[in-house]
């Protein structure tokens, strides 16, 4: 009876283990299926971004461009005669007003220095270096390389 017994389990095992191994073997291609699945959507993912990426550079790229287009079209007209009388007495006049008013501020503060160091009991000497600073020493000879290298600029384009 144990025989009939063991005899009926081992068979029934032996028919059951090739089974068994076939699950077994399924499985294991289920998980490399899907751990190759999971591989592919990650460099779909990164593939995506990249691509993300390149058009954001793209964008900013032809933004980049057009911003740059605008503005030499700004610099190019902006000399240029708008054909309205008013606008373009109003367009030419407005450097060289606003360029004589800040002069005329200007040595108008260096007198009242000036003077004011004379009153002061300072020497005519000694009130010229008292109206007169290294700051003004600097912004002179910004003014001075202004005209003179626009001078230079005017010369080669010509």
């Amino acid at each position: 009876m144990i025989e009939t017994l063991l005899g009926g389990l081992l068979g029934g095992a032996f028919r059951l283990a090739p089974e068994f191994l076939k699950w077994l073997d399924r499985k294991g291609e289920r998980g490399h299926e899907l751990a190759m699945q999971d591989k592919a959507l990650e460099f779909e993912k990164i593939r995506g971004t990249q691509r993300m990426a390149e058009i954001g550079s793209q964008a900013d790229a032809t933004w980049n461009t057009g911003a740059i287009e605008a503005l030499r079209d700004a610099v190019r007209t902006q000399g240029e005669k708008t054909g309205v009388w008013w606008a373009d007495a109003l367009s030419s006049s407005v450097r060289p007003i606003i360029t004589y008013w800040l002069m005329a501020l200007y040595c108008a503060a260096k007198t009242v220095a000036f003077v004011a160091a004379l009153n002061a009991g300072a020497g005519w000497g000694a009130a010229v270096l008292a109206a007169w600073s290294e700051a003004d020493q600097a912004l002179w000879a910004g003014v001075l390389n202004f005209w003179f290298l626009g001078r230079v600029f005017d010369r080669g384009r010509s």
